[in-house]
């Protein structure tokens, strides 16, 4: 794969001028929650409830690990219970709550822009949450699509991209990963994947793992051409 700037378009950021680059792939592998929708403030009401419904200390301002499975967060919080039980219950709660959901700019037109077999969604999300948040969204649900009930190690674990980029049929190499949170750009590292981090949920300085950073969606282009996908985007770091 080649990284190459674009010829003469450069930007400039408080500290330096910043080159716009032409990054060749053959897969996209992409978070869901904080990539290509935002429900942030439905995931933290919901996890606050469940937090009081299950006598977690200061439930009412809890703040969940943003990319993390749900299933990881319990066993974090209340050991003691049946896992699937827990899953069920902030499953309920955060599917009822779609109230603030909505796409994040750039993302309609990006996904209408890629062939279909060239991407996935690689999410902490069960399939019944994704299902239901991509539904809210009116975002069509991919082909192809890893969510958390389908892996036996989430994220920052590999698995999951390891999984994505094995459904696309490409290795990890040719894959470049698609996120917002230090979880996530850990497991697309860790897979063996370039990784563009996006912001919105976290800072720059939290998401430095990553190979480069930009502001939005709104600024990646990607076109196809003799095979290969040509991601143009202008990296903040």
């Amino acid at each position: 794969m080649t990284e190459t700037p674009l010829s003469t378009a450069t930007y400039e950021t408080a500290d330096a001028p910043r080159t716009a680059l032409n990054i060749e792939t053959r897969g996209i592998l992409f978070d869901n929650d904080g990539v290509l929708i935002s429900s942030i403030k439905s995931v933290v009401r919901s996890w606050q409830k469940w937090a009081a419904i299950h006598n977690i200390p200061n439930a009412d301002t809890y703040e969940v690990p943003h990319g993390v499975r749900a299933r990881d967060i319990i066993a974090i919080l209340r050991p003691d219970m049946d896992a699937d039980e827990g899953l069920r219950i902030i499953e309920d709660i955060e599917i009822a709550d779609t109230e603030g959901l909505e796409v994040l700019p750039g993302v309609r037109e990006l996904l209408a822009s890629l062939p279909t077999d060239r991407w996935a969604i690689v999410t902490s999300g069960t399939r019944r949450l994704v299902d239901g948040r991509l539904g809210a969204a009116q975002l069509p649900i991919p082909p192809n699509l890893i969510t958390a009930d389908m892996v036996v190690h989430g994220k920052p674990h590999p698995e999951p991209y390891m999984r994505g980029a094995e459904l696309l049929g490409f290795s990890n190499a040719d894959c470049i990963v698609v996120e917002d949170a230090p979880p996530g750009v850990g497991a697309g590292i860790a897979a063996g994947s370039r990784v563009l981090a996006v912001l919105g949920t976290h800072s720059p300085e939290e998401l430095s793992a990553a190979t480069w950073i930009i502001r939005s969606l709104e600024d990646l282009k990607v076109t196809e051409v003799e095979g290969m996908l040509h991601l143009h985007f202008t990296p903040i770091a």
